[in-house]
């Protein structure tokens, strides 16, 4: 007998179909963690790149940006950061 193997988007495919199975409570976990972690490794990442008042200033402005949905915000300090450097 011969081994089938399956592609990629083969994968794809049966993901998006067995997703609706899925309870909704386990794909929002899944998400969530995913997004914690690279929040985590992000801040870490900026610890690491700037001063310490520049990475608490950075910091905040992400946990706001999140908090009010408007990147912009962060945005302005990042350019702001890359001016002093």
């Amino acid at each position: 007998m011969q081994k089938r193997t399956r592609s990629l988007l083969d994968e794809l495919s049966e993901i998006s179909i067995t997703k609706s199975s899925v309870k909704r409570g386990n794909l929002i976990e899944s998400r969530a963690l995913h997004v914690i972690q690279g929040a985590i490794n992000l801040i870490n990442t900026i610890r690491e790149s700037y001063d310490d008042q520049t990475a608490l200033d950075l910091e905040r402005r992400l946990l706001n940006s999140i908090r009010s949905q408007d990147d912009s915000k962060f945005k302005r300090g990042i350019r702001r950061a890359r001016d002093e450097d």
